[in-house]
């Protein structure tokens, strides 16, 4: 079973940067698209950010030239770096994992961190 686990949330006040980080448990981490999402109270899930196995990466439009997401397939690791963070941004963000099996593909979902943008 693939376990995610997510840090790097925190306060920060408008313009600042954050780095978010989610580890995985995963002996074939290089073929799992991962991806962060973000969920505020009463709303949808909404896809942040992902990156394929070979590299491929896809924004919001809300983020786009602000957010940037990266992995390294030899630390089972993937990034969120943050920049110039607005109060919109602030809600929970959580690391998605799906890999392909027979039939279908599985995924997995981290436990979430806060970000919050205040001054």
């Amino acid at each position: 079973q693939v376990q995610l686990v997510e840090s790097g949330g925190g306060l920060v006040q408008p313009g600042e940067s954050l780095r978010l980080s989610c580890a995985a448990s995963a002996t074939t981490f290089s073929t799992y698209t991962m991806a962060w999402y973000r969920q505020a109270p009463r709303r949808q899930r909404e896809l942040v950010a992902f990156i394929a196995s070979e590299g491929t990466t896809n924004y919001a439009e809300s983020v786009k030239g602000r957010f940037a997401i990266s992995r390294d397939n030899t630390k089972n690791t993937v990034w969120l770096q943050m920049n110039s963070l607005k109060p919109e941004d602030t809600d929970a963000y959580y690391c998605n994992a799906k890999w392909p099996v027979i039939g279908g593909f599985g995924e997995a979902w981290g436990q979430g961190t806060q970000v919050t943008v205040s001054s």
